[in-house]
């Protein structure tokens, strides 16, 4: 895929994060649009998984620990074809598999996530699996930046950097805001580079909405030989919806009828500006 069908790829996604959501009444609005650029582009161009060879040993490994915005995976994965997307009308909804964290009884899912902070420590378990089988897959992570001060994180950290495991690569999704504030306000990490460092890891920070900069940053991993690799993905909370951008109280929140018809005017906006520059 191209960058521009690539960008394509991420409207659509947030058209249908919000359809789902709203049919829902309820979900993660606001990260799940900040966190699905980075998805798209993991599963549309740099993961080794799909339905074909999801029991195969060699295939790579994506876990969500920030396990709540699990609405754009669902919406990644139905695209990908592990399950029928009509499946996602059930999201939420009494007897549903979907639900709103991450579990193994959803094709495509890796772990039970939604916990916060354990998500990393299950990716370093499962990078060092590989390690001492000699296999050769790549994990994933996606960390929230608001789940970060959970020492957990600190502890997978260190341990992948004494393992040396540089099959793994950790994505912060860092929008700068948690469900009861400013992440900074509420219990600041910054400066993460250089914690990270400090524990051993190798850092690089990339706009995590630019598709062309998060391929290339994950095109150059490992970082660094015998290091696990950090991205410090700098992204929007409600990213793709004016009225939600960089307002906490999108955090877990549905769009009435009329926001929600605003959301796709903006959205249709977005796609025909693509697919002009696409002629």
């Amino acid at each position: 895929m191209t960058d521009k069908e690539l960008a394509l790829k991420s409207v659509e996604y947030r058209r249908k994060i919000l359809k789902y959501i709203v049919e829902a009444k309820a979900g993660h609005t606001g990260g799940s649009l900040s966190c699905v650029d980075i998805l798209n582009v993991l599963y549309n161009h740099v993961m080794n998984v799909s339905p074909e060879n999801f029991k195969s040993p060699l295939r790579d490994r994506y876990i969500q620990s920030k396990g709540h915005t699990v609405e754009a995976l669902y919406v990644v994965l139905a695209d990908q074809g592990f399950f029928p997307e009509s499946d996602l009308l059930t999201l939420c909804k009494y007897g549903s598999h979907y639900i709103g964290h991450p579990t193994k009884k959803v094709n495509g899912i890796e772990q039970n996530t939604g916990s916060l902070g354990h998500g990393l420590s299950l990716s370093v378990g499962t990078a060092l699996a590989a390690k001492l089988d000699g296999l050769d897959y790549r994990v994933f992570t996606m960390l929230g930046d608001g789940e970060l001060p959970e020492g957990s994180n600190w502890e997978g950290a260190l341990l992948a950097s004494h393992y040396q495991l540089d099959n793994l690569c950790a994505i912060v999704d860092k929008n700068g805001l948690q469900i009861s504030g400013p992440t900074a306000d509420v219990c600041n990490t910054d400066p993460l580079d250089r914690k990270f460092e400090a524990f051993g890891w190798e850092v690089r920070h990339v706009d995590g909405h630019d598709l062309g900069a998060l391929k290339e940053a994950f095109a150059a991993l490992p970082f660094a030989t015998g290091k696990p690799s950090l991205i410090i993905a700098h992204t929007v909370k409600g990213r793709g919806v004016s009225y939600m951008e960089n307002q906490l109280k999108w955090h877990h929140g549905v769009p009435n009828a009329d926001q929600y018809a605003h959301a796709l005017e903006e959205l249709e906006a977005a796609t025909a500006a693509l697919q002009a520059a696409l002629r």
